[in-house]
Parts: structure tokens; sequence; C-alpha cells
């Protein structure tokens, strides 16, 4: 009768390296995507920051704001972060900033998850608070 200790043991190397590359995978690839996460965020606020100091000056003098130029402000921004792609509206009197990115994966790539995304938005109001 042979032994089957060996076999035993190639089996649980097998599993406890898969499950490694697992643990592996969710902490550096789920860090990078945690990271891009906060940067397309940290990037839409700024663009919509941008849109909303851009009219400042009008909204502090009554006048009617530049919806045109406050996206254009927002698009400056937003033209500084290539990686990202990005979507600016005008929503009422809001301007709204959306971002998306992916980044590509390290370890998650050896079982078949070849990139991940993140996501990041933000709104300003062009209007002051009544």
């Amino acid at each position: 009768m042979p032994d089957e200790r060996g076999n035993a043991l190639t089996v649980f190397v097998a599993v406890s390296v898969v499950g490694l590359l697992a643990v592996c995978g969710l902490v550096v690839d789920g860090g990078a995507q945690a990271r891009l996460g906060r940067q397309a965020e940290l990037v839409a606020a700024q663009a919509a920051r941008a849109a909303v100091d851009n009219t400042a000056t009008n909204r502090v003098a009554g006048v009617r704001t530049d919806a045109a130029a406050a996206i254009a402000a927002a698009r400056q921004v937003l033209a500084g972060h290539p990686e990202l792609s990005s979507q600016v509206r005008l929503v009422g009197d809001a301007v709204q900033v959306s971002t998306s990115g992916q980044v590509e994966t390290v370890f998650l790539s050896l079982i078949g998850i070849p990139t991940l995304a993140a996501h990041g938005s933000a709104t300003a109001d062009l209007i002051p608070d009544r």
C-alpha cells in the first residue's frame, strides 16, 4: 500500500498557496483600488470646488453666475489628471463632477481579475444659500 501522506500534503500546500495568493491580492490590489478611489474622490471634489470658486465673485455681487465658465474651470482641474475619466454636468444650479479609473492588479490577475475600478463624485451649488 503506497504512502498517502505525501498526496495529502501536496493538496494542503496547493490549497494554502491559492489562499495565500488570494489574501495577498486583497491586501495589495485592494489597497491600490482604495488609493485610486480616494484620488478619484479628491479630484472630483477639487474640480467641483474650482467651479464654485470661479463663480464666487458673481455670486457675492448678486450677478447671475456663468455656468459655462464654472464647467470650464472644473474641466481644467480634471485635465490635470489624465489617469481618470471624468464627467462634468450642470444639474439645476449645481455642478456635478464624476470621476472613475482603473488600476491593474498584481496578484488578482493570477486568478483572472486584470483590473479593479474606482469611482468618485462631488456636487457643488452655484447659488448662495438662501
